[in-house]
């Protein structure tokens, strides 16, 4: 069978099971607001910090919806969303999705490079984006990025670019009647993820995918209601379901637009929250400032950690303040594959990453592809109705998944006896830093076009806080210097996001490689858990 066969045969089972339904996201938001119209959502950043009942916004964003119909907004087209976790963003995402148009998330912090890069290679045609959110200038950036042949309009919040339109012009439409008749299997959401390569790769989601995430965490978990604690950007795979989380459920949400631990505290014990999820570094900075306020954080019963390597000596210090955190384990292909609950043994949530999600299946595979016992470590595929529409290069589809519609996650882990999946080690050469991914590539192009520079080998060195740190070992041109402050000027002047610049740097003689001449950068990433080289 084609891979196209086993998508069709793995979707008419999750229809079977009740995974899929025949509903868009449109009617899925009309429900929510006939079911829970007084669930809220807290902006405490953004232009003008505000407070939002879910009847509201829905009468907003098909105002909006109209707004954008009249820019050519309809099925199928691209609507790249550049803002923080605003509600201008959040009901630009309804809209857009209500249109039956595909959003593309872009993290509010990328820089020109990044950005150019997802407008041009989605073909997205109308941008929406800021003028300005704390010390970025938006319109500065934008101005960067180039000729841009398929983005027909800009969207500004705010004074914006010459030519742009006017975010709250939109927003004043009458609302419209009615929205256009769309499938949930097609794709409603193109997000860009880093992988093994320099270019971030566009995965396709669809209503059904999206919603599957919701239902099967719902049949984990059994909870609705209660108050979240948003603090993901909403570029992220997380902050995209954190929208749509509460038509469903009824969860009313606080939203931050930028972490801030010792405000995430003071909000954890003002609004009763009862659940969030992040990466370590949220976790661990927000018991040291819950220790150094007096913040009680006890109505926290539901905190889930991921996104990055999660040390269980972190859990541990979570359960020593009365919250009972586990992890879990997914990505934007497959959002959460594996996850634990508030109700697993401490030993279970500390050291591993959880019980495989009801609907999905996971194999773990030797190099040859077959399974190995319980208790090996091998490579983890998956599959389950939150598992991706595709990439948008059909070749990357054909390298990353097995007969059967497997998905190569890339990640070496193992199952215990007990059904529990510890993540130990990855293939995929990436970096994850504080829940977000950076392709060590690309690290290492930018850093080759350094004069200084003979070459480079990024990876990921642990650290407490972040989960991992940027770390380059680097072998010098003769006679050449290169310290931290010129590396930052290097990919400040590249434009690269702030948080892919290199924040360790090891001068080498030569790099370690094995006998294809590859570096071996799993000796280096052994390098950085020891004393560092001199040089």
């Amino acid at each position: 069978m084609s891979l196209s066969d086993d998508r069709a045969a793995l979707r008419a089972r999750w229809y079977a099971d009740g995974w899929y339904g025949h509903e868009s996201i449109a009617e899925h938001l009309r429900i929510g607001v006939d079911r829970f119209p007084a669930t809220t959502m807290h902006f405490v950043g953004g232009p003008t910090p505000t407070r939002i009942r879910l009847d509201e916004m829905y009468a907003r964003s098909r105002r909006l919806a109209a707004g954008l119909a009249t820019l050519g907004v309809g099925p199928g087209e691209k609507v790249a969303v550049w803002v923080p976790n605003w509600l201008e963003g959040a009901l630009t995402y309804q809209a857009v999705l209500s249109l039956g148009a595909v959003v593309v998330p872009v993290i509010h912090i990328y820089g020109p490079r990044e950005v150019g890069f997802i407008l041009r290679q989605s073909g997205a045609r109308v941008l929406v984006m800021p003028d300005r959110w704390r010390n970025i200038d938006y319109d500065e950036r934008f101005a960067a990025i180039g000729d841009l042949p398929n983005l027909h309009h800009v969207v500004s919040i705010g004074q914006g670019p010459a030519g742009a339109v006017a975010w709250e012009r939109l927003a004043a439409h009458e609302p419209l009647s009615e929205f256009p008749a769309t499938s949930p299997d097609d794709a409603c959401l193109l997000i860009y993820t880093s992988g093994t390569t320099a270019d971030p790769k566009g995965v396709q989601h669809s209503a059904n995918t999206l919603l599957a995430e919701i239902r099967t965490n719902d049949a984990m978990f059994g909870e609705r209601g209660g108050i979240s604690l948003a603090a993901f950007p909403a570029g992220h795979i997380a902050g995209v379901l954190g929208t749509m989380r509460m038509f469903l459920l009824g969860t009313s949400t606080v939203v931050m637009d930028q972490w801030d631990a010792a405000l995430a505290a003071r909000l954890v014990a003002d609004h009763g929250v009862t659940s969030t999820a992040g990466a370590p570094f949220f976790l661990a900075t927000i018991l040291d400032q819950a220790e150094a306020q007096g913040t009680s954080l006890l109505t926290l019963h539901n905190y889930m950690v991921g996104a990055a390597s999660v040390p269980p000596a972190l859990v541990e210090r979570a359960d020593a303040a009365g919250i009972p955190v586990y992890r879990a384990y997914g990505s934007s292909e497959h959002p959460v594959i594996t996850s634990g609950t508030p109700d697993d043994p401490a030993a279970k949530r500390a050291a591993t990453d959880g019980r495989i999600m009801p609907g999905s299946e996971i194999r773990v595979l030797d190099d040859d592809d077959g399974e190995v016992p319980v208790g090996i470590d091998g490579e983890i595929v998956s599959r389950g109705p939150e598992l991706m529409l595709g990439y948008t290069d059909p070749r990357l589809d054909v390298e990353s998944h097995l007969p059967g519609g497997w998905f190569r996650t890339g990640d070496i882990g193992r199952l215990d006896a007990d059904g529990y999946l510890t993540i130990t080690d990855r293939k995929k050469d990436i970096i994850i830093r504080g829940g977000e991914n950076i392709a060590s590539k690309e690290v290492e192009d930018i850093l080759a076009t350094h004069p200084a520079v003979a070459e480079a080998a990024a990876v990921g060195q642990p650290d407490p806080r972040y989960g991992e740190r940027v770390a380059v070992f680097v072998q010098l041109r003769p006679g050449a210097d290169l310290d931290l402050d010129e590396v930052r000027r290097h990919f400040a002047a590249a434009g690269a996001a702030r948080q892919k610049t290199p924040e360790l740097i090891v001068p080498v003689s030569e790099l370690p490689r094995g006998m294809s001449g590859k570096v071996r950068k799993v000796d280096l990433r052994d390098r950085l858990r020891g004393p560092l080289p001199e040089g």
